[in-house]
This record gives structure tokens, C-alpha cells and sequence, in this order.
């Protein structure tokens, strides 16, 4: 049994069973023991690997989105540049150095901030972008951001927040919750649900088309969203949310544990595997869409990439390359964009909200005027 275990065995035993998004936060965000604090989780070497850490492509258009919505909301002569959640610091540097490559003038307005909570995670960034001499500041929450125009990228950040699930018990819906079993492992069972479990989304829904229907909520997903909302609808600004998931709500159990690339048991070494599920875009985007903002479609991460010129970028790199680096840049546009069930173009989905509208992917693919890095 794992420190972490064995210390989220002694909070049963004590409190009872305890809710799943207890256990996610413990087994994620434990200071001590968390997987957040104690693994590399990215990268060849860790449990998986992001889209940056695919290919330079990725965060080389998403540095031109950014160009391309500063200029559409009028190029403001200082605004945030944030990451929430930005792993390594692959995708942000990939992004600036777009920038300073091809919108120098948008760099130069930008102030540069990371949004993270590991302060392990947060050392390894601010070394990966030391090379770029830019003041780039590291804060904790959302919160935290000076009061000013906001372009904001998320890539994977919702899927590891943690969801509660509800089963149908065939008249009831009931928490599934996690104890501790005869033989000393972790277990799930369902517990009476907790006051707060909203019932008016429930109702939203078609009937549970059998007992044992799962329905998943995360309402620490939809704080997360309705905080960032408020900066863009107070202060301007856009945001561009990209993540595995579904475009609406609906039933089914998305839970899985991630460990050295292969998936894993979510109860067995918490602290030591990573825990995910599908990201329902549908409640995500309610926020801001609350908050007035333009919000777009949930689109596929492979059609907005395509859209922002993908495959253009990838024969521009192709054209000074040998066949053998011309055949891993193809690999990497398959895995980017492709449809298959191990590739991320039709899972991934993109999501964006604006201030203002704007007439970039994922809210069209007619010209947005992006410039190729």
C-alpha cells in the first residue's frame, strides 16, 4: 500500500466512505503524496503525452490563434498571455516563439503568465522559457491575474479536475463513493446522495435507459469555467479550451487511471497513476455563456487544427527535412488530427469563448487571417 493509500485508508476508516472527487483530489493534489506533486507525468518517459509533446506544429498554431484574437479584439497595447495548467512549459514556449517570430508587435504588448498549482511543475516551466528573457510570472489561481485583457489557453487542464458520479439504482440516483473492502483494498459502493446533488440537471436529462446508468458531474470543472468567465466578460478578452470529451451530456461511466502509457486500475496506487475522465464540453461552456460572452461550437480538435493550417505547416517543415523526418512529421499530423481510434482528431474536442465574436476556428474555418509561423 502506498503512503498516499494509506493515508486515504485512515480517512475512511475515520469519516466513513468518501466521495470520488475526495479521493481524485488526494490521489491527484495531495501535497505530500499527490501524483501531481511526486511523478512526470508527461512525456515519453511518464504515463502520457500531450499534444505539444507530440509536435512543435501544435503549439506553433496555437501561437498564431493568439496573434490572430489579439489583433480581432483590436490589439489592446498590454494584455495577459496565460497557460492554465501548462505542463512542461512545451506548448508556451512553442508559442512564443511563434510569436516573436511572426507578431513581434503582439509579443510585445503580451505579459506572459502561468497558471499553476504544483510548485514542482511551476519550477520546470519557468526554466523551459528562461531562453525567452521575458518577465513571465507564475501564479496559483485564476484569481490571481491582474485585472487586464485576457487571451488564455488550456490544453488538457479539465479532464484533470475531479467529477462526482451518480448511479441508478433503477429508482434513485445514488453516489458511487469509495471504502475500503474485507481485504484491505480500495472499493467502490454507493452511498445515499450527498444534499447537493443536483437534481434539476438530472431532470434535464432523458430517463436513465437502465439501472446502473451512470451520470457524471464536476462541478469543480464548472467553477473553473464560471472564474474564467468572469475575467473575459470584465476585463475582454478569449479563451481556447481544448480536451478529451463529448459535446453534450449525456450517460456513461469515463473514468480511467493512466500508468507508463496503458491504462490502469483508478483505485489501485492512488498517488502513483494519473485520473481522468471524458470532459462534458456541454456544462463547461454553460458558464460562459452565462456570463454573456460568444461562445463556440464544441468542435473536433482535428478540424480546427486543419482549419488553422496544419497541413500546410507540416509540408513547410517536411520541405527541409529527409524522407525519414518528412515521415514523423506525417505521423504527427495523423496523431494530431486523424480519426482513428488511437489518434486525437475526432476525441479531442476544441472549445472557445470571447468577449467579442471572432471569426477564428473553432467559431468557423472561413479566412481568419492567420499567418503561417
Amino acid at each position: 500500500m502506498t503512503p498516499l493509500a494509506r493515508k486515504i485508508a485512515e480517512l475512511i476508516r475515520i469519516e466513513g466512505a468518501i466521495g470520488l472527487d475526495r479521493y481524485w483530489n488526494l490521489a491527484l493534489f495531495d501535497r505530500e503524496h499527490g501524483y501531481y506533486a511526486a511523478r512526470e507525468p508527461f512525456g515519453r518517459t511518464g504515463d502520457f503525452i500531450t499534444a505539444p509533446e507530440i509536435s512543435q506544429m501544435f503549439g506553433e498554431l496555437i501561437g498564431a490563434w493568439i496573434a490572430a484574437a489579439w489583433r480581432e479584439h483590436r490589439s489592446p497595447a498590454s494584455f495577459l498571455l496565460a497557460e492554465i495548467g501548462p505542463g512542461r512549459g512545451t506548448l508556451m514556449a512553442d508559442m512564443l516563439r511563434t510569436l516573436r517570430s511572426v507578431a513581434p508587435d503582439c509579443l510585445k504588448a503580451a505579459k506572459v503568465r502561468l497558471v499553476e498549482t504544483s510548485d514542482r511543475l511551476a519550477a520546470e516551466q519557468m526554466a523551459a522559457l528562461d531562453r525567452f528573457d521575458l518577465p513571465i510570472r507564475r501564479v496559483r489561481r485564476i484569481a490571481d491575474l491582474e485585472r487586464e485583457p485576457l487571451l488564455l489557453v488550456a490544453n488538457e487542464l479539465f479532464d484533470a479536475l475531479a467529477i462526482r458520479q451518480f448511479v441508478f439504482d433503477g429508482e434513485t440516483w445514488r453516489e458511487r463513493c469509495i471504502s475500503v473492502a474485507d481485504s484491505g483494498r480500495f472499493e467502490f459502493v454507493l452511498c445515499s446522495a450527498r444534499p447537493e446533488l443536483p437534481s434539476k440537471i438530472a431532470a434535464t436529462l432523458p430517463h436513465p435507459p437502465m439501472a446502473g446508468a451512470v451520470l457524471e458531474l464536476s462541478p469543480a470543472r464548472e467553477t473553473l469555467a464560471a472564474t474564467i468567465a468572469q475575467h473575459l466578460a470584465e476585463e475582454g478578452g478569449a479563451g481556447l479550451f481544448i480536451d478529451y470529451g463529448h459535446a453534450a451530456t449525456g450517460f456513461g461511466d469515463t473514468l480511467q487511471a493512466i500508468h507508463g502509457h496503458a491504462f490502469a486500475d483508478p483505485l489501485d496506487r492512488p498517488g502513483e497513476v494519473d485520473l481522468t475522465s471524458h470532459v462534458d464540453f456541454e456544462r463547461v461552456a454553460a458558464p460562459f455563456r452565462h456570463a454573456g460572452l460568444a461562445v463556440s461550437p464544441t468542435v473536433p480538435q482535428g478540424d480546427v487544427l486543419l482549419a488553422l493550417g496544419l497541413l500546410e505547416r507540416a509540408g513547410a517543415l517536411g520541405n527541409k527535412m529527409s524522407e525519414a523526418g518528412r515521415e514523423e512529421i506525417g505521423a504527427a499530423v495523423a496523431r494530431l488530427a486523424g480519426t482513428g481510434e488511437k489518434e486525437m482528431g475526432i476525441l479531442f474536442k476544441v472549445l472557445s469563448a470571447s468577449s467579442r465574436p471572432l471569426s477564428l476556428p473553432p467559431f468557423g474555418v472561413a479566412d481568419a487571417g492567420l499567418t503561417s509561423p
